[in-house]
């Protein structure tokens, strides 16, 4: 039954995983705090630069297969806030090295021969034979979840290790398959697990035809577009309570180590610290280096939940984001690109897009209160250590003088009339080879605390999309909420607290990879009675 007074729950964190609590939570009638550093995690106050341009923190896509942010969506009537899906251009010193199509465009063939058949015109240098040689990881993808044992297996070697042992070329691995983990994984392959990789490639290669489309926000950015209306309506119709501007430094628990009972901040812009009291559960949406913070300032619950210092010491990756506002405009073949291999990039990898180009309806809001003059040009850098450390001048005539006239050589023509870079150190989840043990579970040691975020083992609610991944994220974020409830740690004021927030599973694999996982699975099980593997995890 109902109770006449709800839990209190703080959510800590507030991107898409801390949001996918916040959502389940109050539409159950739990009383929720949502706290963040940033001074207004609402959505409501774009970030801006010092002369008033929109700036965001890094261009996130959206894949065919996000079904539950699809539904937002259109449970919050928000229209089409999406551009139609896009094409991608990978470059290297050497030129433009392959497209990625719009897989949706062409015929639908069963995979993974739709995929090849739609890029078959689409590599410039790669030889058809090197191509081919990645035959090997399509067999370890359907091998990869046969069991947990395996599963940590793969999580224990890194993927360059995977990708020699499968004879893939090192053509293949250097001009297709690092570029893509640089800009999807955000590091080099011989720095990340074969597992979480084969999770990523596997929707470029096994998945359907189409699942590796991607579009974008269509005008403004993510926060005032999506996160905005649904704050909205959580604020006013839930009385959900959003702090911004604060961090949570320390979480105490009660004398018999069972429950969360406070949460202590401090003030980002005083540095005055308060304290949350009468909580009775705590949802971390919160990185590595948020959660290692945290705990060290925790240490009796760092005490009674190791898996969450475990978690802290992982590695994050460093992130630097610039926009540049140019005097002129200038043409791209097409507005997503993915820049590697470089000497300029100093080991990082790097996206750039033409804002004007993707968002040619609302160009005027680009350049906030000032007259239009020409291209709007977004950039990020991962694995940015190095990059981080130039100066914003240094990294702006990176990108002018060195990186951008190596795709149209009108930028060398085009003046900066404005620019703005920022620094995200350890802002992202590094998924490095046997981190799998590492990573935080969705419900910890003490029962009152659930972890979220795209980063997040999830156990029995483990869902299909994976990695680094808005809709991983803030599914995790509804399914944390959902555990509180389910577990009975929390309850609410409405009927609808016995229920769980729907979850909409991304779309079945296809008969043919099915029956391949099915058939790898029989005849490696029974190997595995003689002792016998595949050579590569020997």
């Amino acid at each position: 039954m109902p109770s006449d007074t709800p839990s209190h729950v703080v959510v800590v964190g507030a991107g898409w995983a801390g949001w996918g609590a916040a959502k389940s939570l109050c539409e159950a009638g739990v009383r929720v705090t949502l706290i963040d550093g940033i001074n207004d995690p609402t959505g409501s106050t774009p970030l801006s630069t010092p002369s008033g341009k929109p700036f965001e923190a890094g261009t996130r896509g959206f894949w065919k297969d996000y079904p539950n942010i699809n539904a937002l969506t259109k449970e919050l009537r928000l229209g089409n806030r999406f551009t139609e899906f896009t094409t991608s251009a990978f470059w290297s010193p050497n030129g433009l090295e392959a497209k990625a199509p719009v897989f949706g465009d062409g015929p639908q063939l069963p995979s993974p021969l739709g995929q090849a058949f739609a890029t078959i015109n689409n590599f410039k240098r790669l030889p058809v034979a090197d191509r081919l040689s990645i035959a090997g990881l399509l067999v370890a993808m359907l091998d990869l979840n046969r069991n947990d044992a395996v599963y940590q297996q793969y999580d224990g070697i890194d993927a360059l290790t995977l990708f020699k042992q499968l004879k893939i070329s090192d053509r293949m691995i250097d001009e297709f398959l690092r570029p893509i983990l640089l800009v999807g994984l955000f590091k080099p392959p011989e720095e990340l697990s074969a597992a979480v990789t084969m999770e990523l490639l596997y929707y470029y290669a096994l998945a359907h035809q189409d699942s590796f489309d991607v579009r974008w926000i269509r005008r403004k950015s993510i926060a005032e577009q999506l996160l905005a209306p649904l704050s909205q309506r959580l604020r006013h119709q839930h009385h959900l309570e959003v702090v911004g501007g604060t961090l949570a430094t320390r979480l105490n628990v009660s004398r018999n180590g069972t429950m969360v009972t406070s949460v202590e901040t401090r003030s980002v812009a005083t540095g005055r610290s308060a304290v949350i009291n009468d909580v009775d559960a705590v949802v971390l949406a919160v990185g590595a280096k948020g959660m290692g913070a945290l705990m060290a300032n925790s240490p009796e619950c760092a005490a009674l939940s190791p898996e969450l210092v475990r978690a802290g010491n992982l590695g994050a990756i460093d992130v630097v984001s610039v926009r540049l506002w140019l005097d002129r405009r200038v043409k791209v073949a097409d507005p997503a690109n993915v820049l590697s291999r470089f000497q300029a990039l100093q080991g990082s990898g790097a996206t750039f897009f033409m804002l004007d180009q993707l968002q040619p309806e609302t160009e005027r809001e680009l350049w906030g209160a000032d007259p239009v003059q020409g291209s709007v040009v977004a950039s990020d850098f991962y694995n940015a250590t190095a990059i981080a450390e130039l100066s914003d001048q240094a990294v702006v005539d990176c990108l002018m003088q060195e990186l951008l006239p190596m795709v149209q050589s009108d930028f060398r023509r085009a003046q900066v009339v404005d620019q703005e870079v920022r620094r995200y150190p350890g802002s992202v989840s590094l998924f490095s080879p046997g981190s799998f043990k590492q990573r935080p579970p969705l419900e910890t040691s003490i029962a009152s605390i659930v972890c979220a975020g795209d980063w997040v083992r999830m156990g029995d609610r483990e869902f299909g999309a994976k990695g680094l991944c808005q809709e991983r994220a803030y599914v995790c974020g509804l399914e944390a909420g959902n555990s509180l409830l389910k577990r009975k740690i929390i309850s609410g004021t409405t009927q609808s607290q016995t229920l769980q927030h729907p979850v909409i599973p991304i779309r079945a694999d296809e008969p043919q990879v099915v029956l391949g996982r099915t058939i790898n699975k029989l005849v490696m099980d029974q190997l595995d009675l003689f002792g016998l593997k595949y050579p590569w995890l020997r």
